[in-house]
């Protein structure tokens, strides 16, 4: 069990999370977990920062989310800020995060990780890397600002051919962020709200593209969190919920309920879900420029 202190105070949160993902068999499963050097691999932020006052979400720690824009495919749903592995690129970048006073360097355990297997430590920087600078791109995250964690377990998606490497990081002070064209907007959800069983639903989705007599046998139902706001409500689902439960179980031992036992959500997913919007389609909708910066 954990002490409800580390769901008011961001900074004992954060100490605890390093705790519990940095132990001897931590470390060992972040060596052996290190992103392979291969095509189709994404790396991702996992934020934790200052929860905001806004919706009465109060003090304590949050994880901020990305809202996908309609510019890009999966729009709507719910992602961590992160991208492709641009190898060149971050290849170079990573061996300027490890300088002193940068974040590899002021991650308590990058000397051990160098030690223990300096290869795996190379993959776990570059996907740092990766997430910095597409966080950047995405956010205008500051890089320099940012604390190293712990490198999370590599997730596969299940509808596209890639794979994901996390890594959890602290925003300690940057509140203001400004997305870009493929952010609608910034969202952040306190833990407290995330260790609610109440929350979660059973998320049951149609493929709407398929043939009529197809489309009755292919729904699936998927574990979601569901999150309501003052403009509506936000469903966490796919591999950004499976990232969060497992960041969630190691640092915290919190498992949702059953699938099994949850309320039921509909949604019908349409081809456009896994594509994108056509060009053709997108420059004819009058799509407002990006906001402007958010406080947090």
């Amino acid at each position: 069990m954990y002490s409800t202190s580390l769901l008011r105070h961001t900074p004992a949160f954060v100490r605890h999370a390093a705790k519990m993902l940095n132990t001897r068999q931590g470390l060992q499963q972040q060596i052996l977990g290190a992103p392979p050097a291969e095509a189709g691999l994404s790396a991702v932020l996992l934020p934790i920062a200052e929860s905001s006052t806004v919706n009465g979400a109060g003090k304590g720690p949050c994880l901020l989310f990305n809202k996908r824009s309609v510019h890009i495919r999966q729009a709507g749903d719910l992602c961590f800020p992160g991208g492709s592995v641009s190898c060149p690129t971050d290849r170079l970048l990573a061996k300027v995060l490890a300088l002193p006073l940068l974040p590899l360097a002021r991650w308590h355990v990058w000397s051990r990780l160098r030690r223990k297997d300096p290869a795996a430590a190379r993959r776990i920087a570059i996907g740092v890397a990766t997430g910095l600078r597409e966080s950047f791109e995405e956010m205008r995250l500051n890089p320099f600002g940012v604390r190293v964690i712990a490198a999370l377990p590599l997730e596969k998606l299940i509808m596209f051919r890639r794979s994901i490497f996390p890594v959890a990081v602290w925003i300690s002070h940057q509140r203001r962020f400004f997305p870009n064209s493929e952010v609608e907007k910034i969202i952040c959800v306190p833990l407290a709200r995330l260790l609610n069983p109440q929350h979660y639903l059973r998320y049951r989705v149609r493929y709407a593209h398929l043939p009529a007599e197809k489309r009755a046998r292919r729904t699936e139902d998927f574990p979601c969190f569901r999150l309501q706001t003052g403009d509506g409500s936000e469903l966490l689902w796919g591999a950004t919920y499976r990232i969060t439960m497992a960041f969630l179980k190691a640092v915290l031992g919190f498992e949702p309920p059953p699938p099994a036992s949850r309320p039921v959500v509909i949604r019908s997913l349409d081809r456009a879900y896994l594509t994108g919007p056509r060009p053709q389609l997108a420059q004819k909708k009058n799509i407002p420029s990006p906001p402007q910066g958010r406080h947090l």
